[in-house]
């Protein structure tokens, strides 16, 4: 078992008590929840806006999900060699060095707004907001001991609260001008940059891994539980950003709303998933997370069915994707919890990277289906059946194999 799971360390030469951590901890915990945030913020401007680039630029509900979905799809994958590149850099260089680069591509969705081309080019470039997830994990998981560790990585996946920020603020913030959201997102991120070089540090015991990018990253891979893992944060967490970014459509599309209030009850749904995932690593830390999972997953699918019904939205709909998010928001904190538990510290980075990418094309795959079978059967019925699915497998697997794991790791 790695260092920082043995005791819980303080700076060098004064080391907290065991199973308590230390001040650098719990200011890196914030740094790291702060920068996620940001990043997802900027990962999620256009899903927002799609309402608006959809009139604009007279696309299809497909090419409109395709627009939306890039982001999730470039940020998902690169988390893998963000993450192995954490194991090697630390999140001290790493954290900063991201958040910097990301304010390009929202920049450059100034100039790109009436093309469409040049939208899905940005978007591409905007996916390297969504990778930072994969630098926060490995940091967060050394700092605290085991069994805080469910928790504090719970409070930092409160950050995909990012998501829930654009979809209330991003449609606010372009009333008073059309390029103002990007121009204070930069903002922000720019802030945050300068602010994370100087506050963001690495676990003075972190061992740094000697070997090859290639050859880290295919030791992950050949870990049964990266996959398990996986495919559960693909249901999850994956259900999470679909909804993030499909949620203001469907609504606009199924429930006539107008973007404002769409962006609003979607910032409503997100906020729920977010203040869940703590609660889904508090539970992780009393009970096999294990048990959590299927819990919530079964939830999940159960709300699934009911909206799949297509109901009114008040009050049945409303209460059916409130529960679905609390149930997708408790599944994602427990399934880290579970990352941090069964896998070695040099390693985290690399598998959090490969899980955090399956998670996230999770969630590329659902706006894509949903607009595609909206197109051809004009209901949503069939995708939420898909998803009630989805999250009874997952409930029935984590259940029947997952809880045999140890805790221990």
């Amino acid at each position: 078992m790695d260092t920082a799971a043995k005791h819980s360390p303080g700076p060098p030469g004064a080391p907290a008590p065991a199973g308590a951590a230390p001040p650098a901890a719990y200011r890196n915990l914030v740094m790291a929840t702060i920068g996620f945030a940001l990043t997802f913020w900027a990962w999620n401007l256009i899903a927002p806006m799609s309402g608006d680039y959809k009139d604009r630029l007279g696309l299809s509900s497909f090419q409109q999900s395709f627009l939306v979905a890039v982001p999730v799809l470039v940020g998902s994958l690169g988390r893998i060699p963000v993450g192995a590149l954490t194991d090697k850099y630390g999140a001290k260089l790493m954290f900063p060095l991201v958040s910097a680069l990301t304010i390009v591509p929202v920049l450059l969705l100034v100039p790109a707004k009436n093309s469409y081309g040049a939208m899905i080019a940005v978007g591409f470039l905007l996916g390297l907001g969504g990778t930072t997830f994969a630098i926060g994990v490995p940091l967060v998981n050394s700092w605290f001991p085991p069994a805080k560790r469910g928790f504090a990585l719970g409070v930092f996946g409160m950050g995909m609260g990012g998501v829930a920020l654009s979809g209330y603020f991003t449609p606010r913030i372009a009333e008073h001008g059309d390029n103002l959201p990007f121009l204070v997102v930069a903002g922000a991120l720019l802030v945050y940059a300068l602010l994370a070089a100087v506050l963001v540090s690495d676990h003075p015991d972190r061992k740094v891994p000697t070997d090859t990018l290639v050859r880290r990253l295919g030791e992950a891979g050949r870990l049964r539980v990266t996959w398990e893992l996986s495919a559960l944060y693909a249901i999850g967490f994956g259900g999470i950003v679909a909804f993030g970014v499909y949620l203001p459509t469907y609504l606009k599309t199924w429930y006539a709303m107008s973007p404002t209030e769409a962006g609003t009850k979607a910032a409503g749904f997100a906020l729920v998933t977010v203040v869940l995932r703590p609660v889904g690593g508090w539970l992780s830390d009393r009970i096999h997370p294990a048990l959590v999972t299927s819990g919530a997953l079964l939830v999940a699918a159960l709300m699934a069915v009911v909206q799949a019904f297509e109901p009114p939205l008040n009050p049945v709909g409303t209460i059916a994707l409130l529960a679905m998010a609390a149930g997708l928001g408790t599944a994602s904190g427990s399934v880290f919890a579970l990352v941090s538990q069964v896998t070695p510290q040099p390693k985290v980075g690399s598998v959090t990277g490969i899980v955090g990418a399956m998670g996230g094309l999770g969630g590329f795959v659902p706006p894509l289906v949903m607009g595609a079978i909206y197109s051809t059967k004009d209901s949503y019925a069939i995708g939420f059946m898909l998803l009630s699915d989805l999250a009874l497998a997952g409930c029935v697997y984590a259940y029947a194999r997952m809880r045999t794991l140890r805790r221990d790791g």
